[in-house]
């Protein structure tokens, strides 16, 4: 697979998304600009300038008009995709983490850090048709978890959030009410930070990453444990094929750390596994540094992974990645 090397961040990647129809691929990084790309080849289509911080986080809405995103400069932004103009910017008193629309785009969740007094929230937006009538009032807020909230999506039918962080608790909230509904067990769940979470096409399970090395599937609506997948690195990045029954994995020892870990340099590959066998499939390449960001195209064929370099990789799969036997 001769991967598409995509230049266009200045910084270290830190989120990929692509759009529904999987022609657009959105990248956010750690300078200030969200940029968008066609996802068959890579070529840069434009950028949304007007974030002062790293930019942590964005989702794309069902129909491709809209994008969020939400940054270290203490906002969240709305924009119209194609024209790139601003619409909304929702201000905040801590750094927006992390931010998804809701099925039907009419809700946004965006999570905010602790910083000074505040401790981490959830926030729900009502998000308008008309960006002139759109308004910065939360539906709803719900704050508890101790430490950063690193992901927060919406759980089936948006009748729920599930969030994951720093405290590696996995929490699922009732969306109305802002009650915790559940929440994961010491035994079954994380020992470190979740540093990632990426829900499955259907809604019915997810998967996380975390710092423990390890990343693990979950019943979106009982919170079970399904499956655990080890690797020898800390995970940044997960995602989930939307063709086949596969799962993919990245990370890496940060540079500081190579150096006072026994393992292969780094380990800055993208590791798929079998869903169900939980067995490792093959890794690919490339990155020169930690992985921060993975996305696979909602058609299945293709992903991309976005790394402490700077670079996004635009990988094709070869048709051997079909008929892989296990």
């Amino acid at each position: 697979m001769r991967p598409f090397l995509m230049k266009g961040h200045e910084r270290p990647l830190t989120f990929l998304k692509y759009n529904r129809q999987g022609d657009l691929l959105f990248s956010c990084a750690k300078d200030h600009t969200p940029t968008v790309w066609f996802a068959d080849n890579g070529e840069r289509l434009g950028t949304y300038n007007g974030h002062k911080g790293a930019v942590w986080c964005c989702d794309v809405s069902r129909d491709s008009r809209r994008l969020i995103t939400g940054s270290a400069d203490r906002s969240a932004k709305l924009w119209d995709v194609k024209s790139g103009t601003l619409l909304f910017t929702f201000e905040f008193d801590s750094p927006a983490r992390s931010v998804d629309f809701a099925i039907g785009d009419k809700l946004a969740v965006i999570t905010t850090d602790p910083f000074m007094e505040q401790t981490s929230a959830i926030h729900v937006k009502t998000i308008s048709n008309d960006p002139n009538e759109q308004t910065a009032e939360s539906a709803l807020k719900i704050t508890g978890p101790r430490g950063r909230i690193n992901r927060a999506v919406w759980g089936p039918l948006n009748r729920t959030i599930i969030s994951a962080g720093e405290d590696a608790i996995i929490r699922i909230w009732d969306s109305e009410t802002g009650k915790m509904l559940n929440e994961s067990s010491k035994e079954t769940g994380h020992s470190k930070t979740i540093t990632s979470l990426s829900m499955s096409e259907d809604g019915s399970h997810f998967l996380t990453g975390s710092s423990d090395k390890s990343a693990k599937l979950w019943d979106s609506r009982t919170l079970t444990n399904l499956k655990t997948y080890v690797t020898g690195s800390p995970i940044n990045a997960v995602a989930i094929s939307p063709l086949l029954e596969h799962v993919v994995i990245g990370g890496g020892q940060a540079a500081g750390e190579v150096t006072t870990t026994h393992h292969r340099a780094g380990n800055f590959e993208a590791k798929f596994f079998h869903k169900v066998l939980q067995e490792e499939i093959g890794g690919v390449k490339g990155h020169f540094g930690p992985m921060n960001a993975l996305a696979i195209n909602p058609d299945g064929r293709s992903f991309s992974s976005g790394g402490e370099d700077g670079y996004i990789r635009l990988h094709h799969f070869d048709k051997d990645y079909f008929n892989i036997k296990m």
